[in-house]
């Protein structure tokens, strides 16, 4: 592969198209394919594949950034999909996934392919305010080669950190989820307490974001906490899959965690609750209609 390798890019939703974006500015060339046309890309100068097996055919790196494996697998195979024609091709898999199956697939296409495919999981957190900044974490795992050619594509993001053998960016992303859906939910809980204790909650987060509780996650949701809106950014049911894969590496590493099962229980609880497309600030709604169903 070239010091320089040709990227293509597939999954250009809220996480992908800001990727998109910030990859074609910093390597002059992108190559796309979608469901839906991108106008706005093709004018920037990305260049249009009519379908994965094209994309696949003409890149060096393709990265992905769909919601699980099942939807990247559909890709995978046909006639028109990513191993019909593929070369030596480094696939980066962005999705929030399970680390076992990460490896699954990259064994099966590692064999199709004759080793010309090989695979780094990527997961990210930051976010689409993240994606859009540029200031992603990217967790990689792979092998040290790839793993390097997948942090220099991918650096215009964020910043990319090798953190193990591939599935290890799966495992590093699920702890990630374990402490956000930890922090969001704590937050949801205590502005619901201050709220009904007469507190002014602007004040409250503003003073509290300096001290212990402060974190990247209070900053980027005061203002929904505070004010009650939810519209979302990060949608909350989408927490459900990603502790569903905490729970996996728990069983498999033997651990009995603590908070897991009730993190578990409270985000199944806003999906069946109806409030699993909300914002994941969505905790101080939840927390305010159990209390109303209680009474």
């Amino acid at each position: 592969m070239s010091t320089s390798p040709t990227v293509g890019i597939i999954g250009l939703g809220a996480m992908g198209r800001p990727v998109a974006d910030r990859l074609l500015a910093a390597h002059d060339s992108l190559h796309i394919h979608a469901r839906r046309p991108q106008p706005e890309l093709i004018a920037a100068g990305a260049t249009w594949s009519d379908s994965p097996r094209e994309l696949a055919a003409v890149v060096d790196v393709l990265v992905t950034f769909l919601p699980d494996l099942p939807e990247l697998e559909q890709l995978l195979d046909g006639e028109e999909g990513i191993m019909a024609d593929a070369g030596d091709l480094l696939l980066l898999i962005g999705s929030t996934s399970s680390a076992p199956a990460v490896r699954e697939l990259a064994d099966r296409v590692h064999t199709q392919s004759r080793g010309r495919v090989r695979v780094v999981d990527c997961p990210v957190s930051g976010g689409v305010d993240g994606a859009n900044a540029g200031t992603l974490s990217i967790m990689l795992g792979g092998a040290p080669e790839d793993a390097a050619v997948a942090a220099s594509v991918l650096a215009p993001c964020g910043t990319p950190v090798h953190l193990g053998p591939l599935g290890a960016g799966e495992v590093a992303k699920a702890c990630n989820q374990l402490v956000v859906s930890a922090t969001i939910l704590a937050l949801g809980e205590a502005t619901v307490l201050a709220d009904r204790s007469g507190l002014d909650l602007d004040a409250l987060w503003g003073l509290l974001g300096g001290g212990y509780a402060g974190s990247n996650l209070l900053e980027s949701r005061k203002h929904k906490l505070v004010s009650g809106d939810d519209s979302p950014s990060g949608v909350a049911k989408y927490m459900v899959k990603d502790l569903r894969f905490a729970a996996d590496i728990a069983d498999a590493t033997g651990t009995e965690p603590v908070l897991l099962p009730a993190l578990r229980s409270a985000f199944d609880g806003i999906v069946d609750a109806g409030l699993g497309d909300r914002d994941i600030a969505v905790t101080r709604r939840f927390v305010q209609s159990r209390d109303t169903q209680a009474s």
